[in-house]
């Protein structure tokens, strides 16, 4: 006898949020589907455990799904629990009412290594059968209760039907009865793309009746199993071979390389997951283009959840390709988003630990695999000196060039400061567009006459990122070409002050300048120009001008330092002191100035008075 009954808690305005708005793709209906049979066949295990007459001789655990194009339907069986009459209104008539879920919080005095693992624990997976059908039908058979199945029908408007059924075996048949555009569904091809991309990993086996055609024209149907099964991130690490590890790499990353490196373990505690990672041998082909994206497939027991979860991965690890299985985590409704919670900042701080640990035993053991990682993919891996708590580690594995190091090899951080001199207390680096120039840079000359070593920075982001990192290991991280190099309050020598006319003069010449001063970086060229302490560099200004950014309002005024022991200073130095109203000190001084700016590697403003003042001098000197 068939009843008719309406849908609680208003069901039928809660159905069309979930058929319109809670998934952001219809396909998802499937994994709700299977994920729901596989909680099926655990509970009927477990329950045998106890009462193992409820296995009827049947534990050949399989989820089958049946296309029946001429019906034009869908159905997703399993030989598990079954319902009864009474647990099918309960649970198919109340939104958000799981049986999973009951049946967990029945479970909460269990062992915890007796529990099944179950992930059905939200209570509208199955209504997502209402996106792809304009009917569902449900015939169940409790485990032990041959006379107890039931058929539930509904249309997904407010009301379902029950009645009494008859059904051989226990388990659970959900057939969806497809709307006119979803019968892509029906295509043997979908249906094996989905189960891949979601339930690739479900134990149980998924199966298929596929019709083929030999070479005759004969048919024949064969069952075929859609998922590999093969979580391989479940496995002990130590059962796991080389070979294993790169052919899963392979399928989620479509490198055609082998990984670098593989990360693999299981963390335990309060809650326990499962990480395989994977650092790759080069630059993945994505991160050429493209807006960057990070994150890990997150599963939740065996089942994808995300196929990119940011919140477990940092920006700066978006190279890193990997897996994480946790026994559960908070979903909002559609279990499609992660809600915030201190379990996923868990996971987060240890995935981003163990990734850092593994760079750094690569960095140290691997070095040369190390090393062609790090020029792919080390501009990204500078990202990471924001991230305060683990600045200190991302520094450690940087690698720069320095005036110290021959063309092509680097040093580390560490390096240099076991190398520096006793007294020296602060960490030196220059930035430039390629090795080249920056080594006939004038702001390197003092520190090569004191044998002080100097980073070499080529990179771009290398502007914003040693600033961030401030220091290290107690050592100030500081720019030879910003602030001025004696930063000791002491009185100026004697010989020193003779100079401070001429630099009052020049400062008042030169609008084009924030200040002059005499140098204490430069032993061979006669003039510099550096910023001061915070203001932009030359090489910044430049960086924001090729990406068409402001450089801000302190851009292009810069300190002019001059060398007291170069022969023109000096020579010009003495010619102010005999006449100050010379009009050669202002062109001798703008030379010096058009000098700097060369120097620094940026144009002048007008090359064409600079060329002017260089053959009035050539004229004057030719006339002696």
């Amino acid at each position: 006898m068939s009843h008719t009954l309406e849908f609680k808690a208003e069901l039928k305005q809660l159905l069309h949020l979930i058929t319109h708005s809670l998934y952001s793709h219809p396909e998802i209906f499937l994994r709700e589907l299977i994920s729901n049979a596989s909680d099926a066949i655990n509970k009927i295990k477990f329950d045998s455990l106890s009462k193992e007459e409820l296995l009827e001789n049947n534990k050949d655990w399989k989820i089958k799904i049946i296309p029946n194009k001429e019906a034009g339907t869908l159905t997703v069986s399993d030989n598990g629990v079954g319902m009864s009459r009474d647990e099918v209104v309960e649970n198919l008539g109340t939104i958000a009412k799981s049986g999973t879920r009951a049946f967990v919080d029945m479970l909460k005095n269990q062992q915890a290594q007796n529990r099944p693992e179950l992930i059905g624990q939200f209570g509208v997976g199955f209504y997502s059968s209402f996106m792809v059908a304009d009917k569902v039908t449900v015939l169940s058979r409790p485990a032990g209760d041959p006379k107890n199945a039931v058929r539930w029908e509904s249309d997904g408007q407010g009301q379902f039907t029950v009645e009494s059924a008859e059904k051989s075996t226990r388990g659970t048949d959900v057939t969806l009865h497809l709307k006119t555009e979803c019968k892509d569904y029906l295509e043997p091809f979908t249906l094996r793309s989905i189960v891949r991309k979601f339930s690739d990993f479900i134990e149980h086996p998924i199966v298929m009746d596929v019709e083929k055609e030999d070479e005759n024209k004969n048919k024949t149907v064969t069952e075929e199993t859609l998922n590999s099964r093969k979580a391989i991130w479940l496995r002990n690490k130590s059962e796991v071979t080389p070979e294993e590890y790169a052919e899963f790499y392979k399928l989620i990353s479509h490198d055609d390389e082998p990984p670098a490196k593989v990360i693999h373990y299981t963390a335990e505690g309060a809650r326990e997951f499962r990480v395989l990672l994977f650092v790759p041998a080069h630059k993945p082909m994505e991160l050429e283009w493209g807006e960057p994206k990070s994150g890990l497939r997150l599963y939740i027991q065996r089942v994808l959840i995300m196929e990119r979860c940011e919140q477990v991965l940092p920006m700066y690890l978006r190279f890193i390709r990997g897996v994480v299985d946790a026994s559960d985590l908070p979903l909002n409704v559609s279990r499609e988003i992660l809600q915030q919670d201190p379990q996923l900042e868990v996971i987060r701080k240890n995935v981003v630990r163990n990734v850092l640990q593994g760079l750094e035993a690569m960095k140290n053991t691997e070095y040369e695999k190390y090393v062609t990682l790090y020029k792919g993919l080390g501009t990204i891996l500078k990202e990471g000196t924001q991230d305060w708590a683990n600045r200190d580690k991302v520094a450690d594995l940087l690698l720069f060039e320095s005036m110290k190091t021959p063309k092509g090899e680097y040093t580390t951080l560490a390096k240099y400061v076991e190398s520096m001199p006793p007294d020296q207390n602060e960490i030196y680096y220059l930035i430039g567009e390629s090795r080249e120039e920056i080594e006939h840079s004038p702001y390197l000359e003092s520190f090569r006459a004191k044998g002080i070593d100097v980073l070499l920075l080529t990179d771009p982001i290398d502007e914003f990122a040693i600033p961030n990192l401030g220091q290290y290991k107690g050592k100030h991280i500081r720019a030879v070409d910003r602030g001025d190099l004696d930063d000791k309050k002491e009185e100026k020598p004697e010989e020193d002050a003779s100079f401070e006319p001429l630099l009052a003069f020049l400062k008042d010449k030169l609008p084009e300048v924030r200040d002059v001063r005499l140098s204490k970086r430069l032993t061979e060229s006669a003039s510099v120009l550096v910023a001061d302490a915070g203001a932009v560099t030359a090489h910044f200004e430049r960086l924001m001008q090729r990406f068409g950014r402001d450089a801000g309002d302190d851009a292009g005024k810069r300190v002019l330092e001059l060398n007291p022991h170069h022969a023109a200073v000096v020579a010009m130095c003495d010619l102010f002191a005999k006449d100050a109203n010379d009009p050669r000190i202002e062109d001798y001084g703008r030379l010096l100035y058009d000098q700097a700016v060369l120097a620094e590697g940026s144009k002048l403003k007008y090359p064409s008075a600079f060329a002017k003042r260089i053959n009035d001098l050539l004229v004057k000197d030719a006339k002696g």
